[in-house]
């Protein structure tokens, strides 16, 4: 067994920690969207004012801090794909998708939802709206971000992929436009398809698709 160096071990356990984070923060995010908000349509209003009052709250806890650890882990490795030059596109997407995701659950998730669980004054249905979209959203950029971080070290390497002096090509400025259309409507649009929970799974497929064909014939 060849022997690593101590740096390469350490870098080992940060992309682990990364890893084992995002588990539990993406986990989070599919069980709000997917299970937790249908269960919360259907409960009487007892089961319901103890959900909010106890398992949301504890969800969230760990839910905001899966994605805290997972942005830490995710910046000192990207710090040293950085210190490396083997910046390529799928890296910059994935890691733009994934700050966005942060923001949006530090910066609208969790203060609207500590409104809509009635834990801090305000208008909630409004807080609860917004919380929604958001979390849609992060839903939405799971898959392409996913796709990403696989992509980098298996379809990233190629001459077409690296990063340019210029900072990139076309595919990828069409890509981080289309990304920030997203986060805008995030902040001050409407659901649209991501309604349903059926919906935000097509979507999030859907740009999955988009993104990989951009980067593969633009």
């Amino acid at each position: 067994m060849e022997n690593i160096s101590t740096m390469e071990f350490i870098n080992f356990l940060f992309r682990w920690g990364h890893l084992l984070f995002g588990i539990t923060w993406i986990g989070l995010l599919y069980y709000f969207n997917f299970v937790q908000g249908g269960y919360f349509k259907q409960a009487t209003p007892e089961a319901l004012s103890d959900a909010k009052a106890k398992l949301a709250p504890s969800a969230l806890w760990w839910f905001r801090w899966g994605a805290m650890f997972t942005f830490i882990t995710g910046v000192v490795l990207l710090m040293g794909v950085q210190k490396q030059g083997v910046m390529n596109e799928y890296i910059v997407v994935g890691a733009l998708f994934g700050t966005l995701m942060f923001l949006n659950v530090w910066l609208i998730i969790w203060p609207n939802q500590k409104i809509a669980l009635g834990m801090v004054e305000g208008d909630g249905p409004t807080a609860a709206g917004k919380a929604l979209l958001a979390s849609r959203t992060n839903t939405l950029f799971s898959a392409p971000m996913a796709y990403c971080m696989l992509a980098s070290p298996h379809i990233g390497y190629g001459a077409d992929s690296l990063l340019s002096v210029n900072g990139g090509g076309t595919a990828l400025y069409i890509v981080l436009a289309l990304i920030a259309a997203l986060e805008v409507n995030a902040i001050v649009g409407k659901q649209g398809p991501m309604t349903t929970v059926k919906g935000v799974i097509h979507s999030s497929l859907g740009l999955t698709v988009i993104m990989a064909l951009i980067f593969q014939y633009v």
